[in-house]
């Protein structure tokens, strides 16, 4: 029971890969980057009130599942969405859905995931891979943050899809069921670049959006004062992993985005595009910078190390370029 004909593709980043990798498998070729834009997945939020490990949320991607969702809509792709209340169901419906020749898209838990290197694996519940057949009782994965296929135990699968936390997988399934004969990819850039846009500059609490990148810098001022080293150390860390090892965080996905900018530049011949996939690199770059920095700090790097006010400073003047170059985005004539 295999999906003989399916090709491993190696991402950037999950559910952008999965995307990809799906709508190629049939018979619609996009990119990675294509994916990511349509369906809006650059975003930002900050939120202290919820705890990871122990840690404030920090997060720089939508939540899962939306691109996949988005971006089948804006294209008008059928395709079927389920959630299960037992590992039972949902590896009954995974089984039925492969014997119709179909590969499906899930969530997972890295931490149970035994084909991923040990360092990779912790509880993080949002990641999302393709189960493409089944044969001699493995299921054959396509993860597209790893360079080859691999293959997991039904029971290690199932532990990886009902992780418990946040968010909790519940089993979520999904795959394409019907894709049209011509699609129109200038009316999905538009709708994804206006709902990028939206998402970023409009939201109302300060949690959320451009907003929340003044909030994290102004915390992380606060931190030697309100925190013990130990723990200041431990919040730069998590603000870190999020940023540059979970999927490709910050900088890499404002990288991701400006991909998408100069792709549909060509594709909708406009310079404008092409210019500020420019300005959006280098916008990356300074996420990088601050990455860079924060990890000097967090390990107590004796040279070449930035105080907690000078990271809040160059974290604040990254977010005030990046509003400004959404609102120039959102300004932009269709």
């Amino acid at each position: 029971m295999s999906t003989n004909n399916f090709v491993h593709k190696q991402h950037a980043h999950c559910e952008s890969g999965v995307t990809a990798n799906l709508l190629t498998h049939h018979g619609l070729p996009i990119s990675e980057p294509m994916a990511f834009g349509i369906g809006a997945g650059i975003f930002f939020a900050h939120l202290p009130f919820v705890k990871v490990s122990g840690t404030p949320g920090t997060t720089f991607r939508t939540w899962p599942g939306a691109i996949f969702k988005r971006v089948t809509q804006r294209l008008d792709i059928k395709m079927h969405t389920e959630k299960f209340r037992s590992p039972e169901k949902a590896n009954e419906a995974l089984d039925n859905v492969l014997q119709s020749g179909r590969p499906a898209g899930m969530l997972s838990s890295v931490f149970y995931l035994p084909y991923l290197p040990e360092a990779f694996r912790f509880h993080f519940n949002a990641h999302n891979l393709v189960v493409y057949g089944k044969e001699n009782g493995q299921y054959l994965v396509s993860d597209p943050v790893i360079e080859d296929v691999s293959t997991i135990d039904p029971l290690d699968l199932a532990k990886a899809r009902f992780a418990k936390g946040t968010p909790e997988p519940k089993g979520f399934m999904y795959y394409i069921e019907e894709v049209p004969k011509t699609v129109r990819f200038d009316k999905a850039i538009q709708a994804g670049i206006k709902q990028t846009c939206f998402f970023m500059l409009s939201p109302p609490l300060p949690w959320f959006g451009n907003k929340a990148i003044g909030l994290l810098a102004k915390r992380i001022k606060s931190y030697p004062a309100k925190l013990t080293p130990r723990k200041s150390a431990l919040y730069l860390g998590n603000i870190i992993r999020m940023q540059e090892e979970i999927g490709t965080g910050g900088a890499g996905f404002r990288y991701l985005y400006a991909a998408f900018l100069q792709e549909s530049s060509e594709l909708l011949k406009r310079d404008d595009l092409a210019e500020l996939s420019g300005e959006l690199t280098q916008i990356g770059d300074g996420w990088r910078n601050f990455a860079y920095h924060a990890a000097r700090q967090m390990k107590n790097r004796t040279t070449d190390l930035v105080s907690f006010d000078e990271l809040s400073e160059l974290l604040r003047v990254t977010g005030e370029k990046e509003k400004d170059f959404f609102e120039r985005l959102k300004k932009l004539k269709w």
